[in-house]
């Protein structure tokens, strides 16, 4: 990892884990356990108001785990994670879905920009790589991700590959810059987060990080895609309208600290 230099002695950079779980008892085992240890410190569970065994394996690994008292939803979830893991003091944040789709064996590769400097976010693009098909990606959602993909790096003047992952590393110094806690609670929190960094001028990296598509792992229905498709949208002539200064968006604005999210309780 990269070191910093502290009035003559090194600090490592700090690295948290967080998985946004609901209902992932058949996975969370599995992704936990290919998780290079030696490059996390700590990993962060968030459980959305599971009605599986999600709390129980999570203690059996001894995860530092905070409890929703009900389903608030995907970016609630993330919200938490993040405000949890900035109290932690880490220097980079890794949110990793635990639904065995990716590969938590490639961590240090979205490590890696950060820690060289070179970036303050870090996408694990499926599509980097185009075989997500071959991989068992549905075709709609394939097309999907694509056109949405597409229409979001015209409004937003980039050139990646994928803004729909579930993996992701993010820099202390990002989160502490943009007020993700005015995103949405459901699942467009993603794409929020990405506009706040476009927006905001940081740096946003791709590594390739090939998926696994089966019964077990988290999936989005076909209604709700078109949903969050929708979503998406909306948010583009959003941000549009805030930029071009016709309707101003607080959520794009400076980052005022600190938040108060969701109170969970703690393990």
């Amino acid at each position: 990892m990269q070191s910093t230099i502290y009035q003559g002695h090194t600090k490592r950079s700090k690295v948290v884990v967080v998985m946004p779980a609901y209902n992932a008892e058949k996975t969370l085992k599995l992704t936990y356990a290919e998780l290079p240890k030696d490059k996390v410190d700590l990993v962060i569970l968030v459980d959305d108001g599971s009605s599986d065994e999600t709390i129980r394996i999570a203690k059996s690994l001894r995860l530092k785990i905070f409890m929703h008292s009900g389903n608030y939803g995907y970016g609630a979830n993330q919200k938490t994670c993040y405000i949890e893991a900035l109290k932690e003091n880490s220097d980079i944040i890794v949110m990793l879905h635990p639904d065995y789709q990716y590969d938590p064996t490639l961590l240090p590769e979205l490590l890696r920009p950060i820690e060289n400097g070179k970036a303050d976010i870090v996408l694990g693009s499926r599509l980097l790589v185009d075989d997500a098909l071959k991989r068992g990606m549905p075709w709609w959602k394939y097309i999907g991700n694509r056109f949405l993909t597409k229409i979001e790096n015209i409004v937003l003047k980039q050139n990646l590959s994928e803004y729909h992952t579930g993996y992701r590393a993010y820099s202390r110094r990002f989160l502490d810059s943009v007020p993700f806690i005015l995103n949405s609670d459901k699942f467009v929190f993603d794409q929020e987060i990405l506009v706040q960094a476009v927006h905001q001028g940081f740096r946003i990296a791709e590594v390739a990080v090939p998926a696994k598509y089966f019964s077990d792992a988290s999936s989005a229905s076909f209604k709700d895609s078109v949903i969050y498709g929708l979503n998406i949208f909306f948010l583009l002539i959003k941000y549009l309208l805030h930029k071009s200064g016709i309707v101003k968006q607080k959520q794009f604005e400076s980052f005022v600290k600190r938040y108060t999210a969701v109170q969970p309780d703690t393990e």
